[in-house]
């Protein structure tokens, strides 16, 4: 039944962020009302600037999903309290969670976001902002309260120490 809840929780994650995000993202850019410019204009500009981003986005989006798996031995799958795939029984510091809390989030943003810019979009540009800062009220109000009860002091020295999205510290923000 593991395996079962694993791969559903995959299809179901490569369907929503790999597939749905990034469509809808360029079916907004391709609308965009607030700017209108040739996309082919300076192409391999865009893609110098952008892919830098995108890579990254991908490593960490990898990284940690092998991570999750190899250490946690779960998958990524689990949304507003409601565990797709089995939910981790250890709480993965190490790899790419060394650097910040939820490296998935921060690759699949640092991708999204080079996709907008590559799409010269600031209507999705303004969407990711937006999105981001949803993300970050939904982590804290229902991830990080699972978290704390899951693991305890384990997760408050956890969260103390490494940023929530971003691999850089910032004040009071992570």
């Amino acid at each position: 039944m593991n395996i079962v809840r694993h791969i559903l929780g995959y299809i179901i994650g490569i369907t929503i962020f790999v597939i749905l995000a990034p469509y809808g993202l360029i079916k907004l850019s391709l609308n965009d009302p607030l700017f209108r410019t040739d996309i082919s204009d300076n192409i391999l500009l865009r893609l110098i600037i952008i892919l830098p981003l995108f890579i990254l986005g991908i490593i960490f989006a990898i990284w940690s999903n092998i991570a999750l798996l190899k250490i946690g031995k779960v998958g990524p799958a689990d949304g507003f309290n409601i565990a797709i795939s089995p939910r981790t029984k250890r709480l993965v510091t190490i790899g790419p969670y060394r650097y910040c809390r939820n490296p998935m989030m921060f690759g699949a943003f640092c991708v999204y976001f080079a996709i907008s810019i590559f799409m010269l979009s600031p209507t999705s540009f303004i969407t990711l902002i937006f999105l981001l800062v949803m993300a970050r009220f939904y982590l804290k109000a229902i991830e990080e309260k699972r978290l704390l009860q899951d693991f305890g002091d384990e997760y408050i020295n956890y969260k103390n120490k490494v940023p929530m999205i971003f691999p850089i510290k910032i004040g009071k923000i992570t």
